[in-house]
């Protein structure tokens, strides 16, 4: 009889214990809130994730398109802020060298057939004479175009309209 007693006891007491263990777990705060967005968690301490910064690029506020030769990027602006970017390019390679400079876009195209290259260009849009942002393997140079990879072309192309100034820079 004593031995049930004790088995009784023993069982009572680790219920008991499992319900104070519980409610002072759950009474205990997961994560501490922010005091203020993008402020530290806990007064005194930096903040761990720290505020976003906006993307710049090279650039004037005028242009619709930026593209930087000497980093092969490129971004879409809209009153010299940026709306995507950066994406990868390449450009022209030595002999058909990809000239900076200040251009409008005047030929917008969802497909063209390159005759002098004998090439697809989807999503193409003319803004220098025969150049053109275009859809093309962005690991090698072109004749002077600018490749894009199909997302960034695509971005371009649906948000780029004839007359946009596309800017170059080196």
């Amino acid at each position: 009889m004593s031995s049930n007693r004790s088995i009784s006891q023993a069982a009572r007491c680790a219920v008991y214990l499992g319900i104070v263990s519980a409610g002072i777990a759950m009474a205990a705060p997961a994560q501490a809130e922010p005091l203020w967005p993008g402020g530290p968690d806990v007064p005194g301490v930096p903040a761990i994730v720290q505020p976003e910064q906006a993307m710049t690029a090279p650039c004037s506020a005028a242009a619709r398109a930026c593209l930087q030769l000497g980093t092969n990027e490129a971004w879409l602006m809209d009153n010299g802020k940026v709306v995507f970017g950066p994406t990868p390019i390449s450009h022209g390679k030595s002999g058909y060298e990809t000239p900076p400079g200040s251009f409008k876009v005047f030929i917008k195209k969802p497909f063209h057939w390159s005759t002098m290259h004998n090439a697809p260009m989807h999503y193409a849009m003319f803004f220098n004479g025969d150049i053109a942002f275009h859809v093309g393997p962005i690991e090698s140079k072109s004749h002077g175009c600018i490749r894009m990879t199909w997302d960034g072309a695509r971005e371009f192309y649906n948000y780029l309209n004839l007359g946009d100034i596309v800017e170059v820079v080196p």
